[in-house]
Order: C-alpha cells, then sequence, then structure tokens
C-alpha cells in the first residue's frame, strides 16, 4: 500500500499494538546472548524487553517503556563507542522493541519501522558476529517473517512501503517488509481488500 496523504489516520487497536509489540521482542530477544556476552554489567538492553514484554501480555504501557527504550539505546551507543558492533545492533534491537509499543497511527512509511526494525537490528547483529555475512542476516530476516503472525502482518499493510536509506540495517527492513507484504497477498482471497472486505 502506498499513502500518499501522510497525515491519514490509521485504524489500530490495543490489542494489535500488543500483538506489534510482543513480536517485536520475540525478533530482538535472541541477540541478547550477543549482548550480555560483549556488555555483562550493562542490563538496558535486557530491561526494556521485560518492560514490553509485560505490556505485549496485557500491561499497561507505562513510562518505564519509552524510558528503557531510550537507555538501550544509550546502551547501543557504549557499545558502538567499545568497538562492538554487533553488541550495539542487538542493543537497537531490544530499543525498538520499546518503540513497538508507541506505533502511530499515522500512515508514514518511517512507522513501520516501530514494526519491523527490532528483526533488521537483530538481523545485522547476526551477521556482524559472523564476520559480516550477509546470508546470515537474510537467513534471520527469513525467520522474522515465519514468526510474524496474521495480525502483525494486516498491520504493517495499513502502512506505505518501508522507506529507502538507513544503510545495511535499512535493507534488511525493506526485505522483511517486501516479504511480509508478500505473504499478505498470497493470503488474501480473490475479490477482497486487505482489510478482508469484499471489493467491487
Amino acid at each position: 500500500m502506498n499513502v500518499a496523504n501522510e497525515n491519514l489516520m490509521i485504524e489500530l487497536s490495543m490489542a494489535e499494538l500488543r500483538e506489534i509489540a510482543g513480536y517485536a521482542v520475540a525478533c530482538a530477544e535472541p541477540t541478547l546472548t550477543i549482548f550480555d556476552r560483549d556488555c555483562p554489567d550493562d542490563p538496558r538492553a535486557r530491561a526494556v524487553l521485560d518492560e514490553v514484554r509485560r505490556f505485549a501480555a496485557g500491561g499497561k504501557r507505562t513510562k518505564a517503556i519509552r524510558v528503557t527504550a531510550f537507555d538501550a539505546h544509550r546502551a547501543a551507543r557504549a557499545a558502538r563507542e567499545k568497538g562492538l558492533e554487533a553488541a550495539a545492533d542487538a542493543a537497537r534491537a531490544a530499543g525498538n522493541a520499546g518503540g513497538a509499543a508507541y506505533l502511530h497511527p499515522l500512515a508514514k512509511a518511517t512507522q513501520g519501522g516501530h514494526i519491523l526494525m527490532s528483526a533488521a537490528h537483530a538481523a545485522r547483529a547476526f551477521e556482524l558476529e559472523a564476520g559480516d555475512n550477509p546470508d546470515v542476516g537474510s537467513d534471520y530476516i527469513k525467520m522474522a517473517a515465519d514468526l510474524a503472525s496474521p495480525i502483525v502482518v494486516n498491520v504493517l499493510m495499513r502502512y506505505p512501503n518501508a522507506p529507502s536509506g538507513r544503510g545495511r540495517v535499512g535493507h534488511l527492513w525493506r526485505e522483511l517488509d517486501a516479504s511480509l507484504r508478500r505473504l499478505a497477498t498470497r493470503r488474501q482471497p480473490i475479490g477482497t481488500s486487505d482489510r478482508g472486505t469484499p471489493t467491487s
């Protein structure tokens, strides 16, 4: 879907936000092994995933999610300053999971990052861990596509395609975005819209 008017408001329920947040946690969490190994005294990446997990399980969307998300991004910068590139992307994957809980109902391409950037940064962390092997990143993106529930795909389809730019992480984001949109097309019965309503 390409939406020309970026001021268009998108329907988005709290249940859908919880599903998106849970998906982001599932995509980011495997990279904690990298972050915890390289930054064993830094709890910030794990802390945001714990907060988002509580929200995804039905808890309130608290200020703690925003605070720990910002803290995780600070942890990413600290790791990068030490030359720990894979750990930095692992922390960014966690920080973006915090952002997933605050997906905005505006039809902007950048909002798709709240849905998929945890997976993109996680994929980048694993490919850096493997000596900057792009096949490892692409394999993780395929796994992330398999993890996406029909609700996640349905919400993604309400937003414009992933934007250009953002280097390798942006490429991985677009790879996952395109994969999920192809999945939605295959699932969609002939004669219905992407919201499941009959078309004329």
